[in-house]
């Protein structure tokens, strides 16, 4: 048989055939009365599941990113804390200059402090740099000596003189001095590296800083210099 043949019958056979419909629903009638036993599924994990989801979503929708997790990890959303505003600190001003009394032996770091309301909490630091031959040899301030505690620090580049005041004491407004007394070297000391930090806090617990320096030395009986 010529293959021409074998095509021509095979097309007549096919369109000769028609299906058995009778047996065909018989076998779907016994699969629907007989179904397959269920299968076991092993439990798993609430996260995994999520994150199979969430990985099966992704693939579909083409999501950029997506970030599952357990019930227990999730947080509520709330609103971003906010830092309450701080009150504002006392108003003051500060100067330091090199007192007028002071000679070619000795010298005098003075603080001029002014306040214009009272201060619930004080701290005053004068720093006096280790310039040749420089040895504390006292100190005093306009206000009664039990209202503070005062301390003398040496340091390696700096004598620390510090007046802090005492707790339930007050300082009232006005103004107020505070004095570094000390030997230096013989000559006219130079005290541009001499500073001063003063931390005041008023009755709200609001803080106001004054930073400075106590300038040049001025020449022999010339008057100091502040800023």
């Amino acid at each position: 048989m010529d293959d021409a043949q074998l095509r021509r019958d095979l097309r007549e056979a096919a369109a000769a055939h028609r299906p058995d419909r009778a047996r065909i629903l018989a076998r779907v009638e016994r699969g629907l009365a007989d179904p397959a036993p269920p299968r076991t599924v092993r439990p798993r994990r609430r996260t995994a599941v999520v994150v199979a989801v969430a990985a099966a979503v992704a693939g579909v929708v083409g999501v950029a990113g997506i970030v599952a997790t357990g019930a227990g990890d999730r947080r509520p959303a709330g609103p971003a804390a906010v830092r309450p505003a701080q009150p504002p600190g006392p108003v003051a001003r500060a100067a330091g200059s090199i007192d007028p009394g002071s000679n070619r032996w000795w010298a005098q770091s003075d603080l001029a402090l002014t306040t214009r309301t009272e201060v619930f909490g004080l701290t005053v630091e004068v720093r006096v740099a280790r310039t040749g031959g420089v040895v504390s040899t006292g100190h005093w301030r306009t206000r009664p000596a039990e209202d503070f505690t005062v301390s003398v620090t040496g340091e390696a580049d700096a004598l620390v003189y510090r007046w802090t005041l005492r707790p339930g004491r007050t300082l009232p407004p006005g103004p107020h001095t505070f004095a570094a007394q000390y030997n230096h070297a013989e000559g006219v000391r130079d005290a541009s590296a001499d500073t001063y930090t003063v931390v005041l806090t008023g009755p709200d617990g609001g803080r106001a800083t004054l930073t400075g320096g106590f300038g040049a030395a001025p020449r022999q009986g010339g008057t100091g210099t502040g800023r």
